[in-house]
């Protein structure tokens, strides 16, 4: 019935633009200096005023009436390059190399799409950054870090220093699909936050999605946040490296075959437990304070026609003494493109994920006999082949599907004590997602676009030991503040015990209302088959992931937006500015409640509350693209509130993601070709939390207690801080070779006491009183020198 339904819908959408055409001329546009294919780059037919763009592997395809033609390739950063090409009617093969512009270093352009992109594209909601501009953003202790970069971009914030992932246009963390090379990556972060796991010497493209998603993307139903890595240097060798405070990083990258196959590899390793083990003794000789991480891929260009790509991620934290826990993602992916026609492209994907983590009372394995020992970890195992077809130069189908298995362990652990072991936890759980999607881009006229399509995803759970549960109504009382409790179900092993489908309808326009201007709209509903258990105020690397169950439903999420574009300046497009608003009504939210237990408890479900959800807001965005002084300014107005039955009087109270306001200014100056300065700011609306207002006294001690289902009564500070940076280049690298620089830096540099989270306590010197202490993580400037090299 699936098959029959998406058969349907294609054969509505293909004869769109289905006109024969004579003559189609399709490549690869590539880096001269690398041989790295370049994304979005353009073509345009002088004569014809048509053109399109290179999908992400740097492909295009252009069909048009035979005759004399100028093409006109172009790439932010890069020579424009024109050929003169003659269409006779039959198929033909154009790859081209592109040169990077001499003057690249004195203009700093913010993003590497077309310099008109954000008007005349259809996408809207979307950001690209390109890592040159990320190199140039100041960050903490010097290092260049992906997720800090976008959490400067409209509509992305985090929770606080110190906490784990991003958050968009009000969703959680685990609303958020991060991908490295099409596999999820699901804890992007080192170091409780404080680093991305994606080394930027390895980082080819980076694309977040939060509206108008097409429907080649789902799983998650607030953003996409798509990383390509580099596929290596298939000309020369080249190495790249830092040495910083906190880690340092080499990547090598060299052609095994030239222009034929390459390969990069690229690890980071952080020392600060080798600088503190001087001064560590007694039981804190042995403390590991650490993280790595390791980026690989090669890449075989067999043919014309066929290129295989093999990508892998393995990284790695581990925090403590005696005690303590380590955490850490591992991705592999395998990838075929294949260029059946000048007309038809594939993209066929196999990965595997792994994120795990271990919390384990007797690390050097001292007391066998007297441990605690608990192991989480998320399997995804998955293929997906994606096609596009190239109908005519103004309409480019998609299509594709994807079959995607999950395994949980959501929790397991082995307590001893004096040799006597039990062992408790949390049930696997498994669960398959089988997904197809078509999708349409068609130009209807040199003033209007639009890209529509339809995603159906339907999601088997499985309880893997053959016992799933369901929630029975009982009195609510402290050990059951729902009112439910579960009633064990038992049912052959691997046999289904929840089944659900989805459609995913998505629309986009763009109408164009000027010469350098537009207006577009976007629709999209996606649907979620996994959640995040944490009732925390940010997520932690020790939160709990787990399926849709017969009691989880799967998040779904309906979003509109507008939004006006425009591009000003003396060559038309040296100021982009937008303005988008939107709205988001999502269903199934999750929410919990008070004192529920989350971890190694088979019976959490019980104490989950469900309800609805909401997300509205304004975003406003001005970037200066060329010239000395290059950067944007973002403001996001915003708002996202919660319905859940059971809490705050059953009335919307604001989540704990809730942002009012967020301003951030970027900004970067080249003074010479020697000396480069970067500054940022950003100031954010605090973060509702709940205060308690009552307290209970036992034995002379005051606890302080939160009202039932109170939410969000009060907020933390603003937050607000200053960064700035200096880099210099020098003329040699290391063995007198390539190129360097010293990257200065200081984050928080007037010394901001940003507040993570405010608890409250009983008073020290009188505890029938109580009293609210602020928590800081970084609570003073961090100045830094990180060491850069290329050769």
């Amino acid at each position: 019935m699936l098959v029959k339904k998406l058969g349907l819908f294609l054969f509505m959408l293909f004869p769109l633009g289905l006109i024969a055409q004579k003559a189609t001329i399709s490549g690869y546009v590539k880096d001269a200096s690398n041989g790295e294919g370049l994304i979005g780059a353009s073509i345009y037919i002088k004569e014809l005023k048509v053109g399109n763009v290179t999908n992400t592997y740097g492909f295009y395809s252009l069909s048009v009436q035979p005759g004399d033609f100028t093409l006109v390739f172009s790439s932010s950063g890069y020579a424009k390059q024109e050929r003169k090409v003659t269409f006779s009617g039959k198929n033909q093969t154009l790859n081209i190399e592109m040169k990077p512009e001499s003057n690249e270093l004195a203009e700093v352009r913010v993003t590497a799409k077309a310099v008109d992109e954000n008007v005349k594209g259809i996408e809207m909601s979307v950001n690209k950054i390109d890592i040159k501009t990320i190199r140039k953003i100041p960050a903490l202790l010097g290092e260049v870090d992906l997720v800090r970069a976008i959490q400067l971009l409209p509509g992305v914030s985090t929770v606080g220093e110190g906490a784990t992932g991003f958050n968009v246009r009000g969703g959680g963390v685990d609303q958020n699909l991060v991908l490295l090379d099409d596999a999820p990556v699901y804890n992007s972060s080192h170091l409780f936050g404080f680093f991305s796991v994606f080394n930027p010497d390895a980082v080819k493209d980076v694309k977040l999605f939060k509206g108008g998603i097409p429907s080649q993307y789902g799983g998650r139903v607030s953003s996409i946040l798509d990383v390509k890595m580099k596929e290596g240097n298939a000309k020369k060798l080249e190495v790249n490296g830092g040495i910083g405070v906190i880690f340092s990083r080499l990547s090598i990258e060299a052609p095994l075959i030239k222009d034929k196959a390459s390969f990069i590899v690229a690890a980071r390793r952080s020392y600060i437990d080798i600088l503190a083990k001087p001064f560590l003794t007694g039981n804190n000789a042995d403390a590991a304070f650490n993280f790595y991480d390791l980026t690989a891929k090669v890449n075989y260009n067999i043919n014309t026609k066929n290129t295989v790509f093999l990508s892998g991620y393995f990284g790695r934290d581990v925090f403590g003494t005696g005690f303590g826990f380590n955490w850490g993602n591992s991705t592999v992916s395998a990838r075929w493109n294949h260029v059946f026609s000048n007309k038809l492209f594939l993209n066929a994907t196999t990965f595997y994920s792994n994120y795990d983590y271990l919390l384990d009372s007797d690390l050097k394995n001292k007391r066998p006999s007297d441990a605690f020992r608990w192991t989480s970890n998320i399997v995804n195992l998955s293929f997906k082949p994606d096609f596009t077809y190239y109908v005519t130069p103004d309409n480019t189908l998609t299509f594709g599907a994807q079959v995607l298995s999950y395994q949980f362990s959501p929790g397991k652990a082995t307590a001893s004590s004096n040799g006597d072991k039990r062992e408790f936890g949390q049930a696997d759980k498994s669960g398959v997602e089988l997904s197809a999607y078509v999708g349409d881009e068609w130009k209807i006229s040199p003033r209007i676009s639009v890209q529509y399509g339809v995603r159906y995803s339907n999601y088997d759970y499985k309880s893997d030991n053959g016992v799933y549960y369901e929630r029975v109504p009982v009195p609510a009382s402290i050990e059951n503040p729902t009112g439910y409790t579960l009633k064990m179900i038992q049912v052959s092993p691997n046999a289904s015990v929840a089944n659900y489908g989805n459609w995913e309808p998505r629309f986009a326009l763009n109408l164009k209302v000027g010469e350098n201007s537009s207006f577009k709209a976007s629709y999209n509903r996606l649907a979620q088959y996994v959640h995040l258990m944490s009732n925390t105020a940010a997520s932690t690397p020790l939160d709990v992931w787990t399926s849709s169950t017969n009691i989880i439903k799967p998040q779904i999420a309906d979003q509109v937006a507008l939004g006006l574009f425009k591009n000003w300046g003396e060559n038309g497009n040296d100021y982009e500015t937008s303005v988008e608003v939107y709205y988001k009504d999502m269903q199934n939210q999750i929410d919990y409640a008070d004192r529920a237990n989350l971890f190694l408890n088979p019976l959490f479900e019980k104490d989950l509350l469900f309800g609805k959800g909401r997300a509205y807001g304004a975003e406003f965005f001005v970037k200066k693209n060329v010239g000395k002084l290059t950067g944007w300014v973002s403001y996001t107005l915003a708002r996202t509130e919660r319905l859940i039955e059971g809490l705050n009087n059953n009335d919307w109270y604001v989540n704990r993601y809730d942002r009012t306001h967020t301003l951030n200014v970027v900004g970067q100056y080249a003074l010479s070709a020697k000396w480069s300065f970067g500054a940022n700011f950003a100031y954010i609306t605090g973060v509702p939390y709940s205060i308690p207002s009552q307290k209970y006294i036992y034995e002379g001690v005051a606890y302080p207690q939160t009202a039932v289902g109170t939410r969000g009564n009060i907020r933390v500070p603003d937050y607000h801080r200053l960064d700035i940076s200096a880099t210099k280049k020098n003329k040699k690298a290391l063995f007198g070779k390539g190129s360097s620089e010293w990257v200065f830096s200081v984050y928080n540099v007037y010394n901001r006491k940003n507040p993570f989270s405010i608890y409250t306590q009983a008073n020290d010197s009188n505890t029938l009183k109580t009293e609210a202490v602020q928590l800081s993580i970084i609570g003073s400037f961090v100045p830094a020198v990180t060491y850069n090299f290329t050769f």
